[in-house]
């Protein structure tokens, strides 16, 4: 609370003084704005669900929703179910377009809620353990610590006290959004998709949360562009040890587990690794943990056997994991409230009573994460010695899956099943002559889903046959992944900011998101690999981070091994888990706060036009799966960062796109109102396959703020990249060249001369300065 005052006259042995004026603070209670004064406030600090509408309607009004129901009814309450096929209502008068628009809000909680939570945990965890005034310092090379809180809550966080607020704020918009998807409330599709995007920034918010705490909590790498090397593959374990298998996204057990090791010189005599997000983080608290690769490696390595003891957390681990471990001879430890799989609570036992009783049941859940470290290493001790001769035996040898696919009727329903159509069927008939060629394709692709095992008639175990054979045939499959290394630094901003916004930089493309691959990892590796020869900016998280490291050249190099780490052209930058998406929007927001000096505080609105109109970003969500997944795109939507993901992602049931005709904008430098090409052309739409995935990318790189020279690098790599994949222009290349200024040199002829059958003509007007905001 700000305070002012005149006295007139004060007399004291002391002082003597006449018209005297005081100004000052007081400080009552908590402050709300926390600290220092350090930038004018915004217009909407904490924003409530309608206080950034009117941005959300700008941006659905170019980019509306297009719906793609996988199913008509609605079975929420009931009334129902309800048809609603053919414009009819259901009982509580909604449409099918406010009913689809409805799951995807609920998919976007869902994926937020998740976020918040486990940040929520992450948090409380390490304030139990270091104070909630523990500092947040990322070093001399980051200033801008939380761009996203910067923004969105108005407040510059000093301590893990802060970061508490924050997930308050989130807390609360989170239980509003979701009481809007409640029978008999909103009832506009529109509304629906603005509180969608709140809870995408909500998620983004929360994310940054818990990589900030984590980072500083557990001195996880800060920026660092020399991040050690992991090991990474299915085959980089020495599975004669005892093996700690660690799945989920939450550090705090591995941590632990990391912890016990090494203070007690275990380190050379037990192996840790990881699957999914849990692999990075423990990763990035100590490199001595091994990745074993993403979630579609889960339950392959599982059936192999050579984990002894799997400890789960929470998030995208199979819920059948206990079941799977069991058959094994391994135990199973659950760590976390939102996973407990029906064990029973043994925290309030001693570690040595844990171990005991988990020798007997085999399983057990322990929320106590300071008593997994000491629990998870001892019974991989002794169990490995129980199952020394067991390990090899968990996987039919190759005899017994030249037998097992001899049983195959060739119903051919595990083709039918299987979510990409692999030839499943193809590759037991080979092997019934003893050819594992198609197996050993299968297994190069295989997302080990497991649903082709339950149409099986014979109850074949196909999962088990396939991770036989790669087990047998891919001696080579260790790969290497650069450990996460956070938040981007400011300098690297500084020095990528103009050619980013200016186009001199093609672009930056964030490969992100889960492993529902339609053909395999090596496809997010060959999508990394162009645009890495390209010299865009590469970003990349959680699964698709592990994605791009399963993939060598003829030298036995990856592309981590190849490309610098740093956030440059040319440069492949791992931030981290999924919690550490929050960087990738923290650069872009980044850009508009050191580059182009706009405020961040409370101030939304501006930065996410800003982003829109000039920062030439692109998200590429390959392999989305999850709830999780939708709410970080649609967040990244909200910035302005355009998304394309796989085509499994028309299941999410909505897409954001235009119509590819002009749009319009108002030029801040000339006072008017301009129509432009349509860039981005859309803000959230799905390929079809990698070759399509790829042509879409410098087209969505594409910024109503290019200059002359950047668009001209841009439309060149967008012709060449078609003419690579298609051996064709690209049909819409006239909405993106604006003068002849735009057309490479090494392309004129040809370009202009496409254009000429067109019946192109150059724009009078180009936007020096383009805004939303008017």
């Amino acid at each position: 609370m700000k305070v002012e005052g005149d006295i007139k006259k004060i007399v004291s042995p002391l002082l003597k003084s006449k018209n005297l004026k005081i100004t000052g603070s007081i400080k009552i209670g908590d402050n709300e704005e926390f600290h220092e004064d350090w930038e004018p406030m915004g217009p909407t600090p904490k924003p409530k669900i309608p206080d950034l509408r009117k941005w959300d309607f700008k941006l659905l009004k170019r980019y509306p929703p297009f719906y793609m129901p996988i199913c008509d009814m609605c079975c929420l309450c009931t009334f129902g179910k309800c048809d609603l096929s053919r414009g009819k209502k259901g009982a509580c008068g909604i449409n099918i377009k406010a009913q689809q628009s409805r799951i995807v809000l609920i998919a976007c909680c869902i994926g937020a809620a998740c976020h918040a939570g486990h940040s929520r945990h992450v948090l409380h965890s390490l304030i139990e353990r270091l104070g909630k005034d523990y500092p947040i310092d990322l070093g001399n090379s980051i200033d801008v610590e939380a761009p996203i809180t910067r923004t969105v809550m108005g407040i510059k966080p000093k301590t893990l006290g802060d970061l508490e607020k924050v997930l308050d704020y989130c807390e609360e918009q989170i239980t509003h959004l979701l009481s809007a998807a409640h029978t008999g409330q909103e009832g506009s599709y529109l509304d629906f998709e603005s509180k969608s995007l709140h809870a995408g920034m909500i998620d983004d918010l929360a994310r940054e949360v818990g990589d900030l705490a984590q980072i500083v909590g557990y001195n996880m790498p800060k920026g660092d562009i020399d991040a050690p090397l992991i090991e990474m593959g299915l085959k980089c374990v020495n599975k004669n040890k005892p093996v700690i298998l660690c799945i989920g996204h939450n550090v705090v057990p591995g941590a632990e587990i990391m912890d016990y090791i090494e203070n007690n010189n275990l380190e050379d005599e037990i192996e840790v690794c990881g699957i999914c997000c849990t692999a990075i983080d423990v990763s990035r608290y100590n490199d001595r943990a091994k990745v074993i690769g993403p979630l579609s490696r889960q339950l392959m390595f599982v059936r192999s056997g050579v984990a002894d003891v799997v400890v789960v957390d929470e998030q995208c681990i199979r819920t059948d994991i206990l079941e799977e471990s069991i058959n094994t001879g391994a135990v199973l430890i659950a760590t976390n409230e939102k996973m407990c799989l029906g064990l029973e609570d043994l925290s309030h036992l001693s570690e040595d009573e844990i171990i005991a009783k988990i020798l007997r049941d085999r399983a057990g859940l322990i929320l106590d994460e300071y008593k997994v470290g000491k629990v998870a290493t001892e019974l991989a001790r002794i169990i490995s010695k129980e199952r020394k001769d067991k390990k090899d035996k968990c996987l039919p040898t190759l005899e017994e899956v030249r037998v097992l696919a001899n049983k195959c009727t060739e119903c051919g329903w595990c083709d039918r099943v299987c979510p990409n159509s692999f030839e499943v069927m193809n590759a037991m008939i080979g092997a019934k002559e003893g050819n594992f060629d198609k197996f050993k394709e299968l297994y190069r692709k295989c997302y080990g889903c497991g649903r082709c095992e339950c149409e099986c008639e014979r109850k074949l175990p196909i999962v088990s046959m396939t991770t036989k054979v790669g087990d047998y045939f891919f001696k080579d499959w260790d790969f290497k992944m650069r450990a996460g290394r956070g938040p981007v630094q400011d300098v690297e901003i500084r020095n990528v900011g103009a050619p980013i916004v200016f186009g001199d930089i093609p672009g930056i493309v964030a490969l992100v998101g889960c492993s529902n691959h339609p053909n395999g990892e090596e496809e997010v590796a060959m999508i990394a690999k162009e645009f890495l020869e390209r010299k865009y900016i590469v970003v990349t998280t959680g699964c698709a981070a592990m994605a791009i490291g399963m993939w060598k050249d003829k030298d036995g190099k990856t592309l981590y091994d190849k490309y610098p780490g740093e956030f440059k052209a040319g440069g492949l930058v791992n931030c981290g888990s999924c919690l550490s998406n929050c960087h990738v929007t923290g650069a872009a927001i980044k850009v508009a706060n050191i580059f182009a000096r706009l405020p961040l505080r409370g101030n939304y609105e501006e930065v996410a036009d800003y982003i829109l109109n000039k920062v030439g970003a692109v998200g590429v969500a390959w392999g989305a799966m999850s709830q999780k997944a939708a709410s970080i795109a649609t967040g990244a939507n909200r910035w302005g960062v355009p998304v394309i993901t796989g085509p499994h992602s028309t299941k999410y049931r909505r897409m954001y796109l235009s119509d590819g005709k002009d749009f319009e904008v108002f030029d801040k430098a000339s006072k008017e109102y301009m129509k432009i090409g349509p860039v981005p052309e859309h803000l959230i739409t799905s390929a079809e396959n990698m070759k399509e995935c790829i042509c879409m990318i410098p087209k969505l790189c594409m910024r109503a703020s290019d200059g002359p020279k950047g668009r001209g690098m841009k439309v060149y790599h967008y012709v060449s990249v078609y003419e690579k994949y298609f051996g064709c222009m690209p049909p819409d290349l006239e909405k993106f060249v604006r003068t002849e200024a735009d057309i490479p040199f090494m392309m004129k002829d040809k370009i202009l001369n496409y254009l000429k059958e067109k019946n192109w003509k150059p724009r009078e007007k180009i936007p020096k300065d383009p805004t939303l905001i008017y």
